[in-house]
């Protein structure tokens, strides 16, 4: 076999055998969901893609998709802005890591779904709830990679900064932050799949679009086969996002390795 051929077998052909296989799955698990043919039948894969492509087609799904997009976009950014700090602080100090250690470790274990009665009597129904419960699940992976990442740096370069008489926002800006980007691409890679998880069921909690919204609507509709096409598009969409963080971290370090 060619080289290229490999290549292409590897990132075409075998993904491709093994989302077949997936989809023959799905048409055989739906044989035997119900006794009833017509719901048998909007369950399996044939009825979900149709259903698919109607929704992109009437446009139906895009404000859906449009608005999960938007939050968990925002969610993400504020979970860097706390936890970037605070995965600096952690990595930095001894004495912040104590006393801050377990408390952090203790929210980290409880459910963002937990403080959904919580969420919604403080801040209200609507998107600041859902942004809420997203940064909450988001922060932590970004939080503790960054201290890991701030572990990690070579003792001698922070020896050298204060031997310079750097300020702490020289210490942090010219030498922490550029050694610790990989450990917080990678915390933010971890964040954006926990969020897109936590999205759906934090999507329930009265807005009125959002993919998880649509698939809590389908479900009151006995929409089955639409049902089935948003939980392709949740699939998707998770996909590329993975797929487009991964790609961004990948490149920033080989462009690393080349500067260096």
């Amino acid at each position: 076999m060619s080289l290229s051929l490999k290549v292409w077998a590897e990132r075409l052909l075998w993904p491709a055998i093994g989302l077949g296989l997936a989809v023959l799955l799905w048409a055989w698990g739906a044989r035997y969901l119900s006794d009833v043919d017509a719901i048998r039948e909007a369950f399996g894969p044939a009825a979900g893609f149709s259903a698919l492509w109607r929704l992109l087609a009437t446009g139906e799904l895009w404000t859906h998709m449009a608005l999960s997009l938007q939050r968990i976009g925002l969610s993400l950014l504020i979970a860097l802005l706390i936890g970037v700090p605070l995965g600096i602080c952690i990595g930095l100090s001894q004495w912040f890591n104590k006393f801050t250690g377990m408390l952090f470790q203790f929210l980290r274990m409880v459910s963002p779904l937990s403080w959904m009665p919580l969420a919604v009597m403080a801040l209200g129904v609507g998107e600041s709830p859902v942004v809420f419960l997203l940064s909450f699940a988001a922060v932590w992976p970004i939080m503790l990679n960054t201290a890991t990442g701030v572990a990690a740096l070579d003792k001698h370069w922070l020896q050298l900064a204060a031997s310079l008489s750097a300020t702490h926002w020289e210490l942090v800006t010219r030498i922490v932050l550029p050694g610790i980007v990989r450990h917080v691409l990678t915390g933010f890679r971890l964040a954006l799949g926990i969020g897109w998880i936590v999205l759906v069921p934090a999507e329930m909690l009265g807005v009125s679009a959002g993919m998880g919204y649509f698939i809590l609507d389908t479900r009151d509709r006995l929409a089955y086969d639409e049902l089935m096409a948003g939980i392709v598009v949740i699939g998707c969409l998770g996909f590329v996002l993975d797929w487009l963080a991964r790609t961004a971290s990948s490149r920033w370090v080989d462009a690393g390795a080349r500067s260096a």
